[in-house]
């Protein structure tokens, strides 16, 4: 079965980058990007995009596209989940969790909190179970997830936020070590800062925490902290890697092939890397399979080509939650 479990609708910071991303989104949909750039090109993506700013993250016509293009993609299942920074009663807990001093660091992160965390959680999980009924019609399950932050010792100020709504299920990832979003393009200076090595036992030290906090379906994107090429010979990595595994199969925890990094993020790598991959199979850890998308367009991105890796491995069956 071809599933994608971790699509989000929005992500910010709002920026006329975004803006243009957005705008793309829009245009592969609506037939306005044949490249002649003349004034009603302009005139007809002004208005698509005037429009879907107008309604904003939460509206039917939005998740209409990515209706569309999952079934373009043949996809049977598809969980749409949004990160726990993004809502606003979560604010205790990431300015607990991240560094927000006054500093070069805490100032970007300060700035970059406000400008992503701006919906109600209510707002979202009342959309999303709103809209499964029509996706059923059309032969797709929808489900509603959540992507949690970890930090290390924050379990009961986790569960507490989580256990506020009836997820399908619950995506929990690692962005931030000892405070600094490691995948923020605006803190890629803090690499030059640290010991690869030390930095990697550190991140996988965490890693391993979230997984034996039991408070995860899956966790995501498990080497993601080469989002931007800083990464020591992998070969020194292997015994994290087996780490994790164990970890996984030893709580029950499955974790996801996750395109992201191979189409948005310079590393241009699937997580897990291959030799990682290999490890988690051989380990028997269950697998989901994700695009990590962000706009309607990239829903499904390489999940066949990521299932038939899986297959290639010896592993027949793909977790649903």
């Amino acid at each position: 079965m071809t599933v994608d479990y971790h699509v989000h609708l929005e992500e910010g910071p709002y920026s006329f980058r975004w803006l243009e991303r957005t705008s793309r989104a829009l245009r592969h949909f609506h037939g306005n990007d044949e490249g002649v750039h003349h004034r009603s090109w302009i005139q007809t993506s002004h208005s698509l995009l005037s429009d879907r700013l107008e309604k904003g993250p939460y509206s039917a016509e939005w998740l209409d596209l990515y209706l569309k293009k999952a079934k373009e993609r043949n996809l049977k299942e598809v969980g749409i989940v949004d990160h726990l920074y993004r809502f606003v009663e979560t604010r205790d807990y990431f300015e607990h969790h991240m560094d927000l001093s006054d500093t070069e660091l805490g100032r970007k992160q300060h700035r970059w909190l406000n400008q992503v965390m701006t919906e109600r959680m209510a707002d979202f999980v009342r959309f999303i179970e709103s809209q499964k009924e029509k996706w059923a019609n059309e032969g797709i399950v929808l489900k509603l997830g959540m992507e949690a932050d970890f930090f290390p010792g924050c379990h009961d100020q986790l569960k507490a936020l989580l256990d506020a709504y009836n997820w399908d299920y619950v995506i929990g990832s690692v962005h931030f070590i000892d405070g600094w979003g490691f995948d923020n393009p605006d803190a890629i200076d803090q690499f030059e800062r640290y010991d690869l090595d030390a930095l990697y036992a550190r991140f996988f030290g965490i890693v391993e925490e979230a997984i034996r906090s039991n408070l995860f379906d899956f966790v995501a994107h498990l080497d993601n902290l080469k989002v931007f090429n800083f990464r020591p010979d992998e070969r020194t990595l292997l015994p994290h890697y087996e780490k994790i595994a164990k970890a996984l199969v030893e709580t029950n925890t499955a974790t996801e092939v996750n395109a992201g990094l191979f189409y948005r993020y310079p590393i241009k790598e699937m997580c897990p890397s291959d030799t990682f991959l290999t490890i988690l199979a051989n380990a028997g850890v269950k697998f989901t399979t994700s695009s990590d998308s962000h706009f309607p367009d990239d829903i499904g991105m390489y999940i066949g080509e990521n299932t038939e890796k899986l297959r290639k491995l010896g592993i027949d069956q793909i977790t649903t939650f």
